[in-house]
């Protein structure tokens, strides 16, 4: 099929042509916008979820600090040949910490199986005292926050690109029912003089 088309002809929307219609016009226009719209939505989006997932991980390494807590009951997974728990994994158990302020808490947290009661542990904290999780280093939050933001690119560039498809299909319609309108007023005369 490529052999019937010729040569690729650069700018060939904008080229003058006595052929062209304005419908023609108006489609590369589209196009064009579309595009553009397309990839400076994608950009902006992306960066700004970037920016944003940075700071609030960024916030995270601040603030969360390390407690060391204790665990209050044994933890099932003794011995590996009579448990289902594998050797690596680890197991919920609650845990009893003390915050900066000096108040006391209780929580549950993952811990090696097998561990007795009174076995320290390390848990992250926030300011207020409740657990979280670990928070991530800066070169895992700078991973994280490259993939939120190519999500979040991608997502929101599909939003004008589909918009921009929707129109130009609107206008290849309305080019076929033009066609289609001369054609039946052309067709039936074809054969004969014009």
């Amino acid at each position: 099929m490529k052999a019937f088309r010729g040569p690729k002809v650069w700018l060939w929307r904008w080229r003058r042509n006595p052929l062209k219609r304005r419908t023609d016009v108006a489609e590369a226009w589209l196009v064009l916008g579309t595009w553009l719209l397309t990839v400076l939505t994608g950009v902006l989006a992306g960066l700004a979820a970037v920016r944003s997932a940075e700071q609030g991980l960024a916030r995270e390494r601040a603030t969360w600090r390390p407690a060391v807590a204790q665990v209050v009951e044994p933890v099932p997974g003794g011995s590996p040949a009579h448990s289902r728990i594998s050797a690596g994994e680890r197991v919920w158990v609650k845990v009893r910490w003390t915050a900066a302020d000096g108040s006391a808490h209780t929580g549950r947290a993952r811990v090696a199986p097998g561990s007795k009661a009174g076995t320290l542990v390390t848990v992250w904290t926030d300011e207020a005292g409740r657990l979280g999780s670990r928070p991530a280093s800066a070169s895992e939050g700078a991973l994280r926050a490259a993939l939120l933001g190519g999500l979040a690119g991608v997502s929101c560039a599909a939003v004008p690109l589909a918009g921009g498809l929707a129109l130009r299909g609107r206008l290849e319609r309305r080019r076929m029912d033009a066609w289609a309108a001369e054609w039946a007023w052309l067709g039936p005369r074809w054969g004969r003089r014009v």
